[in-house]
């Protein structure tokens, strides 16, 4: 098992890209922080799943990953937990089973909403209100990485508790040693 430091200095060198990348903003930037880099390395994956078991609320029944960056994390986490995992959609597919959330029932069970990168928490937010909807209890939310915005106050304004592993204030300066 990685250290705390380590874990964030591999996140970092496998993320943090340097060059001309536009923002989704339409801003033009010199570095960018590619979250799937570290998602996609199953030894970094595992690591962080590791960590983020330390996260997990003992109530928790279901693990339930957002699309995308959400689905490999919920995967190994279930794994590492023995919690089920649920993989849910940005929006309820209109065809076959027409379900927002893939791989088992939601209502009246206590879901973790599990999340990589959170910015502002504007896709947690509209995910948690559809999956409160269909019965689910939700009050828990572990992410990777906060990018030390709104995002905490956003989330405790719906009654949710954001619990990151990581900032990328961590994430620098574990870089930087």
């Amino acid at each position: 098992m990685l250290s705390r430091d380590e874990l964030a200095r591999r996140i970092f060198q496998l993320a943090h890209l340097t060059g001309e990348f536009r923002l989704r903003s339409g801003i033009v930037s010199k570095e960018y922080f590619d979250k799937y880099r570290f998602e996609a390395d199953p030894s970094v994956l595992k690591e962080i799943a590791h960590a983020m078991k330390a996260l997990i609320p003992p109530e928790a029944e279901v693990l339930a990953g957002l699309e995308l960056g959400g689905i490999p994390l919920v995967t190994v986490l279930s794994q590492i937990t023995g919690l089920p995992a649920l993989f849910v959609r940005k929006t309820t597919k209109d065809y076959g089973t027409c379900k927002l959330a893939e791989g088992g029932d939601v209502s009246a069970r206590n879901l973790v909403v599990v999340e990589d990168v959170v910015t502002s928490g504007g896709q947690i937010i509209a995910s948690t209100k559809e999956l409160r909807k269909l019965g689910a209890r939700i009050t828990c939310v572990p992410c990777v990485i906060v990018r030390e915005s709104q995002a905490v106050e956003n989330l405790r304004n719906e009654d949710l508790e954001l619990r990151a592993l990581f900032t990328m204030t961590e994430l620098r300066a574990a870089a930087a040693k």
